[in-house]
């Protein structure tokens, strides 16, 4: 019996021990992702979640990594460095490297940027309700919003911020963001200011109640002539569409039968706010995009019936700064025939981006998905020669003559669709305009570059509505301004301003530009007065590329 034993031993004693050993392997190895996920997960307040903010729905965050070549290298390090290790940093640091090497639009967003970086989404933030600018390092008040928590206390517009919450902001070079942050704050809180207006011996104090300040997106609409509409759009956020529909309505009630949907300089946004407006100039059951990804299925954005333009001619402006959702809504209208675009190659962003946030604040947003026109085109641009080359593709196009000459650009072939009505469309890299805007360069000189740059129209214009505030706040269209702005005295004013802040006259410069000069300054006073409606219709005038706009929606 013994010796029975014995031979069962020799036999079976081997395996039993490396089966043993096998489980201890594993076992240790089990614990030691347990023990690197418990140490990351409570550096990151223990669990991750997901949230959908529009971007399409997450699919959750696994700590759980594919290699465990990573989690033999954390644990390593957390446990046998020599000295502690500030894992929070680390985080803060490993993230946004993962993310660099995967696409130019896959980031990570800090806790402390999460708000500034939403802001245009959500459509509002929290503030006082002003708008203003640096003037000789003064924050002066241009405009307040209506019925805002700043027009009620009585700031009025000219006036200038010195104070805030007892820190003096005027006259100490402060960063204009830094005068921002101070003006924000959580709504129902209060922030005291003192200012000075012109005519008030004293500085006046006010205390104003922090509450929600809209932030708009359709800059302006009005009637170009008795049938052509315009829209100004900047961004694409939560309450883009509503604005949209307010400003369709106005338009129609204004007899509107054709409309300009200006997109230029709309570096896109939220993309249902784009399918939702494309819906309403498409028939029932149209294609207006569709996003698939490697782990998302391919998903149909579809036309409904409840289209308000869907017989109403549309032209779309775009520029190279059109981007993302601008392009889905100009690929929906191109790919189905539906209008014309008119100007410059988009931009050429065709990812979908997911939003995750953290228990601190912070957030990743990750691309998961590729948007296709109709046709089936992707407008993505490559960026396989990392960030630096891609968003310096703007700057190789300009050196190319791209904004010059529709010839300049190579198409591929290979990349080549065909929309239902027979237009050769191109994907690869942005949306082609149908009908192609060079860069006006009719009024271009170094006189007009180096006043640009210096913002001396800009400035200008505030400081002789400063001087003029009282007699122009009693006007209220665009025709009384320009009759009461005298043509010849203001030339002769703008001159010496900008002599004075460092642009010496040049004769010979100065008459390529004049005329755009003068409309500019003019649209800015006008904007100083009754905001945008009264700066897009005059600058209207030297606008070569809403102009050529006109002339095709005229012609259709």
């Amino acid at each position: 019996m013994k010796k029975f034993k014995r031979d069962r031993w020799i036999i079976y004693g081997p395996l039993i021990i490396a089966v043993v050993l096998v489980i201890g392997i594993l076992l240790g190895n089990l614990f030691t992702q347990l023990r690197v996920k418990s140490i990351i997960s409570s550096e990151i307040s223990r669990q991750s979640k997901s949230s959908k903010f529009n971007f399409g729905s997450s699919q959750g965050f696994s700590l759980t990594p594919r290699n465990d070549k990573i989690n033999s290298a954390l644990y390593y390090v957390l446990n046998d460095y020599v000295d502690s290790v500030p894992v929070g940093e680390i985080t803060e640091d490993v993230i946004p490297s993962i993310l660099e090497n995967l696409d130019p639009h896959s980031v990570y967003i800090p806790a402390r940027d999460f708000e500034r970086y939403n802001e245009p989404l959500t459509g509002n933030f929290s503030g006082i309700g002003v708008l203003f600018n640096m003037n000789e390092d003064t924050v002066a008040i241009i405009s307040t919003i209506p019925n805002g928590p700043s027009e009620i206390v009585g700031i009025m517009p000219g006036d200038r911020i010195v104070e805030v919450d007892g820190t003096t902001v005027a006259g100490v070079k402060m960063a204009s963001d830094d005068i921002v942050s101070m003006l924000k704050g959580e709504k129902g809180t209060p922030v005291r200011i003192k200012v000075k207006r012109r005519g008030e011996p004293e500085l006046l104090d006010f205390e104003i109640i922090r509450d929600d300040i809209p932030l708009y997106s359709v800059d302006v609409h009005y009637m170009i002539d008795e049938e052509i509409g315009y829209m100004k759009v900047s961004n694409f956020a939560q309450t883009t569409f509503n604005e949209f529909i307010e400003a369709v309505q106005d338009l129609k009630s204004k007899g509107m039968k054709k409309i300009i949907v200006d997109l230029r300089m709309n570096g896109g946004g939220i993309m249902e706010s784009a399918i939702d407006i494309a819906d309403q100039f498409l028939e029932d059951k149209r294609l207006i995009v569709y996003t698939q990804g490697r782990s998302r299925p391919r998903n149909n954005e579809y036309a409904t019936q409840k289209g308000m333009l869907k017989h109403d001619d549309v032209v779309i402006i775009m520029d190279e700064f059109s981007a993302s959702a601008s392009e889905i809504l100009a690929g929906a209208i191109q790919d189905n025939d539906r209008g014309l675009i008119v100007g410059r190659r988009s931009f050429g962003k065709g990812l979908v981006q997911e939003q995750m946030t953290f228990p601190d604040g912070s957030a990743i947003r990750l691309t998961v998905a590729k948007y296709y026109t109709p046709t089936g085109r992707s407008i993505q641009k490559p960026y396989d020669e990392g960030r630096d080359e891609y968003y310096n593709d703007l700057n190789t196009r300009y050196m190319k003559g791209e904004f010059e000459s529709r010839d300049s650009i190579v198409f591929n072939d290979s990349l080549k669709f065909v929309t239902p009505g027979g237009k050769t469309v191109y994907g690869g890299g942005g949306i082609m305009p149908d009908v192609f805007v060079p860069v006006d360069t009719t009024y271009y000189s170094v006189y007009l570059r180096r006043a640009t740059n210096l913002g001396l129209m800009h400035r200008f214009a505030f400081h002789y509505t400063d001087l003029h505030r009282k007699e122009l706040n009693e006007l209220s269209t665009i025709r009384e301004i320009l009759d009461y702005v005298d043509d010849a005295q203001l030339k002769k004013d703008f001159i010496q301003f900008f002599d004075s802040n460092g642009l010496t006259y040049n004769q010979e410069e100065f008459a390529v530009s004049e005329n755009y000069i003068l409309t500019q300054i003019k649209a800015y006073i006008a904007r100083n007065i009754i905001d945008n409606v009264g700066y897009y219709p005059i600058m209207k005038e030297v606008d070569y590329t809403l102009q050529t706009a006109i002339d095709t929606l005229s012609a259709l």
